[in-house]
């Protein structure tokens, strides 16, 4: 790849601050497609920090610290709610592609979608971010997901 370009992206962190980061633009010299090299506090098509997704995701039903209305809080518990078995599929196929042993399957049951998660990328502070960043770097980010989800 070579950088062919930046753009800027805007991004609201959790106190409700605006920021504006500046994201390289690169071409593959094989395929030829334009790429953005995206910071690991983005997640693709999100305007938050993912850190702020990932607090209100793991939180259960008490008041979030992050500055957003009820109704963005509940659409982003819902995106995850969704994406939740695709995401945990798609790491269990980048674990068999690299030939990787996850963490042993516990024997109770998680009590919450992102317990499940933490069988791949631990469950310390950042672990949105973890899953992100795997993904999109092994192509597995679905860019078109509104399409295959109209109902």
């Amino acid at each position: 790849m070579h950088v062919i370009g930046s753009r800027k992206r805007k991004i609201v962190g959790g106190g409700g601050d605006h920021r504006l980061l500046l994201i390289r633009r690169m071409r593959c010299n094989q395929c030829r497609k334009i790429h953005h090299e995206l910071p690991d506090c983005i997640v693709p098509y999100k305007r938050y920090e993912s850190e702020c997704l990932e607090q209100v995701v793991t939180q259960s039903e008490t008041a979030s610290t992050v500055a957003a209305d009820d109704a963005t809080l509940r659409r982003w518990k819902d995106w995850f709610q969704e994406q939740s078995t695709y995401l945990l599929g798609a790491l269990r196929s980048i674990a068999f592609r690299f030939h990787l042993n996850p963490v042993e399957k516990l024997s109770v049951p998680s009590q919450s979608t992102h317990q499940a998660f933490g069988h791949y990328v631990g469950d310390a502070p950042g672990w949105l971010a973890r899953i992100v960043r795997s993904v999109v770097n092994t192509n597995l980010w679905v860019h078109t997901r509104f399409a295959f989800l109209s109902g």
